[in-house]
């Protein structure tokens, strides 16, 4: 079963929603975050990357740093910009463009079922983040941003979200990437918690580093607490729960420094060992098994030859998987894409164009765009317990975080 619990959420009075609402914390650069907060000084994200407020070039400590966070957390309160639900509820959020919708239930679930693997991940955590995160979470005494989670959604659930969304929004506004934003409060939460009683499994589509994270702050608390009962809010993580089915999962585009000492001419040779080679002047595959590449100016579609050989294994099908054992790996010497410095990800929002700017700059040499993951292949590697190799999905539309703050 799925524990999904009611909360009294910390969040921003109506009129000031739009503009408090940001982009999750690890989307953003430092000198974007500089940038948000000069234009808005109402931003959450002097919140979730405080940082942001030091003069540039200033290495502060990371204690002034979440010292910073906290503060701002409470002047926005003091300021009544922020406020506390009087009761516990959930509350739905859905997320629209003109080409794709999404709406689910936020609410808080159990970190023991995240030990236990009722909440299912597919992805390693980086410590160094985790560290990060988990200090943020403890000077902040809040969880500042969304879990999205993912499951297979069931009759009961699509009712409950078709009926929650005919009621007045609490919140009503489009963002500057022009996907609108809406969240109901719902107080009857007995069917939705009895639904969720019924769904086997949660499935961490991102936030891998947010849910380790909660889960250390858990046992730290726990652990100075004398009087723990298991009950009390740290024992919760806040999470975006959405159907499946509603989900769009764009590719993770792959863009590598050098040819690994190769010419041009030879490393086209060597591909030839594993993929078929066309110059389609295609920019994005179509099909699962291909891969686009931009090189010298020119798009070509690389298709893998073995592709009934791999598609037995949920991670040996998987296209970043074919690229890395098939061409990064063997042709141009990355063998841990996780830690090499010349492999860089380019998440699938910005596009090819970002691909061909960064090769046509000099930047890289070679960009490769992707066929996406799907979210079968995400529930059959979770389901049996497996890793999936770094950066294989990338979601879109991103939760926004300081619409729905959790205090712990």
């Amino acid at each position: 079963m799925a524990i999904i619990k009611p909360f009294k959420a910390l969040r921003p009075v109506a009129e000031k929603a739009k503009q408090v609402s940001c982009v999750p914390y690890d989307v953003v650069y430092e000198s974007e975050v500089r940038t948000y907060i000069k234009r808005n000084p109402l931003s959450f994200l002097r919140v979730t990357r405080a940082e942001g407020e030091f003069p540039e070039g200033q290495v502060p400590p990371v204690a002034d740093i979440f010292g910073r966070a906290r503060q701002n957390l409470e002047t926005f309160i003091q300021e009544k910009i922020y406020q506390t639900d009087p009761e516990e509820a959930l509350y739905i959020y859905q997320l629209a463009s003109d080409e794709h919708s999404q709406t689910g239930v936020v609410g808080c679930c159990s970190l023991d079922e995240y030990e236990s693997g009722v909440i299912k991940k597919h992805e390693k955590v980086r410590p160094d983040k985790v560290e990060d995160r988990t200090g943020h979470l403890l000077a902040v005494g809040a969880q500042t941003g969304l879990i999205f989670l993912a499951f297979r959604g069931t009759p009961e659930t699509h009712e409950l979200i078709a009926e929650a969304v005919k009621s007045e929004p609490l919140y009503s506004f489009e963002c500057p990437q022009g996907v609108s934003q809406r969240v109901w409060r719902i107080t009857d939460t007995a069917p939705w918690v009895a639904a969720f009683a019924a769904v086997p499994a949660l499935y961490i589509a991102d936030g891998h580093h947010r849910a380790e994270s909660a889960m250390l702050a858990r046992d730290e608390m726990r652990a100075a607490n004398p009087s723990h009962t298991g009950r009390e809010d740290y024992n919760y993580v806040v999470a975006g729960i959405f159907p499946a089915e509603d989900l769009r999962i764009l590719p993770y585009n792959r863009v590598v420094e050098d040819l690994n000492g190769l010419t041009s001419d030879e490393f086209l040779e060597k591909i030839q060992d594993e993929f078929t080679v066309a110059d389609t002047g295609q920019k994005v595959p179509q099909r699962h098994g291909d891969v686009c590449m931009y090189m010298d100016g020119v798009w070509r579609t690389l298709s893998y030859t073995h592709c009934e050989e791999t598609d037995r294994d949920p991670i040996e099908r998987l296209d970043v998987s074919i690229l890395q054992h098939h061409l990064l790996e063997p042709i141009l010497g990355i063998h841990d894409a996780r830690t090499d410095q010349r492999i860089g990800f380019v998440g699938g929002a910005r596009g090819t164009d970002e691909l061909v700017r960064l090769v046509d700059a000099g930047t890289v040499k070679v960009a490769f765009s992707m066929y996406p993951t799907t979210m079968d292949d995400l529930f059959a590697v979770s389901d049996m317990g497996e890793i999936m190799p770094p950066k294989s999905t990338w979601f879109e539309p991103k939760l926004k975080d300081g619409l729905l703050v959790h205090k712990i």
